[in-house]
Parts: C-alpha cells; sequence; structure tokens
C-alpha cells in the first residue's frame, strides 16, 4: 500500500493510530513521542491517518463566481487575447482583477489556451482511387541515378494496374514520345489482360497539352495519343500541379526511391538487376493491403476466375507451362560436388528458346542446392517454399 507522506512529517501512519488510540493525557504523549502537543490534538480529532494536501480551500480572487462566468463566455465568444481581456475586465466588471489572477482563472475553468478553443480545419481526406477492372493503367517516368559508368540519367518508365496493382517497368535512356511509344507496346504484350485505360501525367512526352504559351487542350496529333486511338485506349491526363491523381504509381515509385537508397551500385546493370528483382518479388510475393493481403498476381489469377474474358492470356507465376499450380517455381543450383549432367531437374518451366525460366538471382527463397551425402545415402534436394524433399538415387538421373 502506498502512503503519501509530507516530506517534514514527524509522525508515520503506525503512530498516528497508536495516537489515535491511547488514552493517555496530550502532554504525555507529546512527551513520549516527542512532538508538540498540537501534533498529537491534531490525529486525536482525525479518524484517518494520511496527510490531507495542503492548497487553500479558498482561493485569492478578486472575481465573484458569477463574474467568473461572464468572464469566461467572454473568452469563449470573442476569442481575446489574456491583454485584451483584461482590459474588458477591468473596464466593465471589476478594476481589481490582476492579470495572473485572471490568468489562474481561465486556466481553472479549461479555457486558459486559445489554440485550444479554435475550431480545428478539417483535414481533406484522401479519396480513395475508384474501382476498375483490370485495364486501368497509371503510367509515369522516373528519374535514375547515374552509375559510375554512365555518361548521363537514365529513365524508369513505370506502368500499375489499378484494379491488380500489377507493375511492369523498363529503362530507357531518354525521356521521348518515341520511348514512351516503346513502353506502351511493351506493355501491352507483357500484360495479361486488354488495356482500356491509362492515366498520365502532362509530361511532353505523353501529350502536347502544354506548350511555350501556356495550356491548350491537347490535340491528339502526339505520338503517344496516336498509339493510344490506333490501339484503342482511353488516354487520360492528370489535372495541372495535382500528383495526387495519379497517386497510385506516385507511391511505387516512392518505393523504387527507398530499394535504391539502401544498396550500392557500382554499374549499370547491377541497378538494372535490382529494379527487376525487385518488381519481380512485388508482383509475385508481396501482399498488398488493398487486395486483401495477397500479391498482386494472386489478385490477378481471382479476376482471371470472375471475369476471364477480360484477359487475353492465362495470368501465371512465371512463363511457359505452369504444370505444379505453385506460386513459387523451384530453380536448383547445384555445387562443384554433384555432377550436372547425372541430374536433370524436372518441372522447371522453359522459354520458347528451350532455356531455363531462371527467377532474379540472389532471391533467398529460391536459391536451392543440392547436397550430396554421403556414400550409400541418398541425394536430396531441398525445394524451399515447397515444403518437401525429393530424393534421388545415386545412380538414377531422374529427379
Amino acid at each position: 500500500m502506498m502512503v503519501r507522506l509530507h516530506k517534514n512529517a514527524t509522525t508515520t501512519p503506525a503512530i498516528r493510530r497508536y495516537i489515535q488510540s491511547s488514552n493517555l493525557p496530550v502532554r504525555r504523549l507529546a512527551r513520549e513521542l516527542g512532538v508538540s502537543e498540537d501534533t498529537i490534538r491534531r490525529w486525536k480529532k482525525r479518524t484517518d491517518v494520511e496527510d490531507r494536501p495542503h492548497t487553500a480551500h479558498r482561493l485569492q480572487t478578486n472575481l465573484t463566481p458569477f463574474q467568473e462566468a461572464v468572464v469566461v463566455e467572454l473568452r469563449r465568444t470573442l476569442m481575446l487575447p489574456l491583454d485584451d481581456l483584461l482590459a474588458v475586465v477591468r473596464e466593465f466588471i471589476t478594476p481589481n482583477v490582476s492579470r495572473s489572477g485572471l490568468d489562474r482563472c481561465l486556466r481553472r475553468h479549461g479555457v486558459g489556451s486559445l489554440k485550444a478553443l479554435q475550431p480545428k480545419a478539417e483535414k481533406p481526406g484522401h479519396k480513395p482511387f475508384k474501382s476498375y477492372e483490370p485495364g486501368f493503367v497509371h503510367l509515369d517516368v522516373k528519374y535514375l541515378p547515374q552509375m559510375p559508368d554512365e555518361d548521363k540519367r537514365r529513365y524508369l518508365f513505370v506502368a500499375i494496374d489499378r484494379a491488380t496493382r500489377w507493375v511492369f517497368v523498363a529503362i530507357y535512356p531518354e525521356k521521348t514520345a518515341a520511348n514512351a511509344r516503346r513502353f506502351l507496346s511493351s506493355l501491352i504484350e507483357a500484360a495479361p489482360f486488354r488495356l482500356h485505360t491509362i492515366l498520365t501525367d502532362n509530361g511532353k512526352e505523353f501529350t502536347d497539352r502544354f506548350i511555350t504559351r501556356g495550356e491548350r487542350t491537347p490535340t491528339g496529333a502526339h505520338a503517344f495519343d496516336e498509339l493510344c486511338q490506333a490501339l484503342d485506349i482511353e488516354h487520360r491526363l492528370t489535372k495541372p500541379r495535382r500528383p495526387q491523381t495519379n497517386g497510385m504509381v506516385e507511391r511505387f515509385n516512392g518505393r523504387i526511391s527507398e530499394v535504391l537508397a539502401t544498396h550500392r551500385f557500382d554499374s549499370r546493370e547491377a541497378l538494372e538487376a535490382t529494379i527487376h528483382r525487385y518488381v519481380w518479388l512485388y508482383n509475385h510475393h508481396i501482399p498488398q493491403k488493398a487486395l486483401g493481403h495477397v500479391p498482386p498476381i494472386e489478385a490477378m489469377k481471382r479476376w482471371y476466375k470472375e471475369k476471364p474474358e477480360l484477359f487475353i492470356k492465362v495470368p501465371r507465376n512465371r512463363p511457359g507451362p505452369d504444370r505444379s499450380g505453385s506460386s513459387i517455381v523451384c530453380v536448383f543450383r547445384f555445387r562443384h560436388v554433384c555432377d550436372p549432367q547425372r541430374v536433370r531437374a524436372r518441372g522447371v518451366p522453359t522459354h520458347s528458346s528451350g532455356a531455363a525460366a531462371a527467377p532474379p538471382q540472389g532471391h533467398p527463397q529460391l536459391d536451392h542446392t543440392a547436397r550430396r551425402a554421403p556414400h550409400g545415402h541418398r541425394h536430396r534436394l531441398v525445394a524451399a517454399g515447397l515444403g518437401h524433399l525429393r530424393g534421388v538415387d545415386r545412380g538414377d538421373d531422374r529427379v
């Protein structure tokens, strides 16, 4: 039990109980305990043994309760500062009030701060993006840092689908309309769904809306607009000086900036590999809260089950036939202790050329190692993410 005692208290709760229960005279108790007679009388009159607050029971003020109510109402209504309110009170209520006394009065009634009394302006909330089916794509261009082996900076073209959050990127040396057309062509070839709407900013690589003389209505004769018209794609533009309209792709550009800020690159190839590796991970393994905590590829598969007519090809996790149906493809890397001629990994998707479709290098979940067991045991290939082992006889070449 916590007992709060005054720092100058001469008695303890036990001594106070002894004083209250003793029948000895006051003078004898005071001499026995070494305290004053007033202390003995004080505790004999009380029924508790705790110290009482030393705050004055009546505050020193020149304002009556009615006058205090008038002052508080003036403060709330007129929102006057302390000095202005002091002049009003001295002129019309009472001339004897002091500045400190008026300040204490305001604090007692909870109106001591003008900032707390001012109505708080409601911040405009961010409106959620309107729901669309797959095919509404946000496009943007981001500057990339210049590498030591480069003589100028390059540009990252980014596209993200509003419904599935699926991302596609490409790097070009120039931010031109020709490269914007190339990027759109590559996007159409890579996307498994049909593109029906594209939202971009007012950059000169996307539109001729702004010229040297100011803003004008887009003519539709821009190279990017002509390609959109030929492909029956609606091209929309954001409002000037309103990047929030294209905030979805802007947020992904921020993710790219965070990734680049945590890595050190010595060549353009290392930069490209890191960006493409992150995009691959984003599409296949990073859950998105807006999608119900699933990665974009899973959201795309759900859309395909509900509305397959929106797609021009089946969305798959990796290029090639998806025979296993798993979201992770096993790619095995054998150490020198194993003979690669004797082990042939089956079930690994291949490109049209027949080469194995390997995932980005350095990914910890896809970097598997075949370990050679001691003589007489079976080789084991551990497939991370599949949760099972595949054994191979030493004399058998099948996996």
